[in-house]
């Protein structure tokens, strides 16, 4: 049985793209499971008032899925546990590094950004155990980055499967040693979304093209955890007029906004180019 879900945070409304998400993922379950989950582990933006809206827009849009749904909030202890697993392992080190510091650090070297955008160059990767202790022992704020290259070499070849690309090699370069954790959030998304899916026995991830170099560091994360590999299905991106991705930052129109002007879901449906059900 196929296993998908659909993945909002929320901290404001869904628009189109969020829609196309939700129903891509729901018909790419075949009959199977459909799930929700809220992806609230980011407390500083997330509002419960949003939930009950997503909720209410997938209604209207005509889904439905399993309860309870499924939030990050409530399962801190798991990315805590998670994390813990890949201390142990010696694949996370602490970085005390700024994003200034770290631009700075790519500017003077003469690199230039590349796969999801800048990569770390490993500043304090090398830093020794005495020098890690000092700093935080001083206060200094520092995130958790995975380290991805050993964690690379350990696993040996990786691959993928990508419906729209099919088999894919993971390359650990792309995301580099991305943040997985910070001193005060257990865990990234790049964390959480591997024990989520786990948890939840998601078999099939789909989501937008836009996070196709994420699944290479989540896949060395699953191996790093010992957690199933799920299949993936990287889809179209709904743009606005001017080829830009939809945005809540960039004031997309909300579902509720397209409801309250009379579109319906079947208008919504075939704008975005699924068949009436």
């Amino acid at each position: 049985m196929i296993v998908t879900r659909f993945a909002p945070s929320p901290t404001g409304p869904l628009h189109r793209g969020h829609a196309y998400a939700a129903l891509f993922a729901h018909q790419a379950a075949q009959g199977g499971r459909f799930l929700l989950r809220i992806e609230d582990i980011d407390a500083a933006r997330s509002r419960q008032a949003f939930e009950g809206e997503i909720e209410l827009d997938l209604r209207w849009l005509g889904l439905d899925w399993e309860r309870p749904v499924r939030r990050q909030s409530e399962h801190l202890a798991d990315y805590r546990a998670a994390l813990d697993r890949l201390s142990e392992e010696g694949l996370v080190y602490p970085c005390f590094c700024t994003r200034r510091t770290v631009a700075a650090e790519i500017a003077a070297a003469g690199a230039a950004p590349h796969g999801h955008g800048t990569i770390y160059p490993g500043t304090c990767r090398t830093l020794s155990v005495e020098e890690r202790k000092q700093r935080i022992g001083e206060g200094a704020p520092y995130a958790l980055r995975f380290n991805s290259g050993m964690a690379a070499r350990r696993a040996g070849p990786l691959t993928f499967t990508d419906g729209a690309r099919e088999t894919i090699a993971v390359d650990a370069e792309v995301m580099g040693d991305a943040v997985i954790a910070r001193k005060d959030v257990p865990a990234s998304y790049q964390l959480a979304v591997v024990v989520d899916d786990a948890a939840q026995g998601v078999t099939l991830v789909t989501r937008g093209v836009d996070l196709f170099e994420a699944t290479h560091l989540q896949r060395l994360l699953q191996v790093a955890l010992g957690l199933p590999e799920p299949r993936y299905h990287h889809h179209r991106l709904i743009l606005n007029e001017a080829g830009e991705r939809l945005s809540k930052r960039d004031g997309a129109q909300a579902l509720a906004a397209l409801r309250a002007a009379g579109v319906t879901p079947a208008d919504v449906r075939a704008q975005l180019g699924f068949k009436e059900r």
